[in-house]
């Protein structure tokens, strides 16, 4: 892995389900990781290796979703011994609903019915 956040880093980040009782455009995302078109935003981590965040493969926004990661697997990838997941130092902590690639990706959608009354953008979280 290209720039490996050091345990500092990861300390800051919420444990597994502490942000569950948020909605999922305020769940703050406190991690990026990406490697070409992938993509993986981080909003909990178990502080062992599990981390919860929404995940977009190969920049396929249709098959994006949350769900869970190894961080282990993260720091594994390795292609061809050139191409690594990298660590976005610059990322700076934001709710998902300002995420630009969550919400293309389905993680969030707006509801026009909110606009259409003269109110601003609400963001819902899709239901299955």
């Amino acid at each position: 892995m290209k720039n490996t956040p050091t345990e500092a880093q990861l300390a800051t980040i919420p444990g597994l389900y502490q942000t569950e009782h948020l909605l999922t455009q305020d769940k703050i995302i406190q991690a990026h990781f990406y490697l070409g078109e992938s993509h993986w935003f981080i909003a909990e981590y178990d502080h062992v290796d599990t981390m919860f965040g929404f995940c977009i493969l190969n920049g396929d926004l249709e098959m994006a979703e949350w769900g869970y990661v190894s961080f282990q697997d993260l720091k594994e990838i390795n292609i061809l011994g050139q191409y690594q997941v990298e660590y976005d130092v610059y990322w700076t902590p934001k709710p998902a609903g300002q995420v630009d690639l969550i919400r293309l990706g389905g993680g969030i959608i707006a509801d026009p019915r909110d606009e259409e009354n003269g109110g601003h953008w609400k963001w819902h979280t899709l239901q299955s």
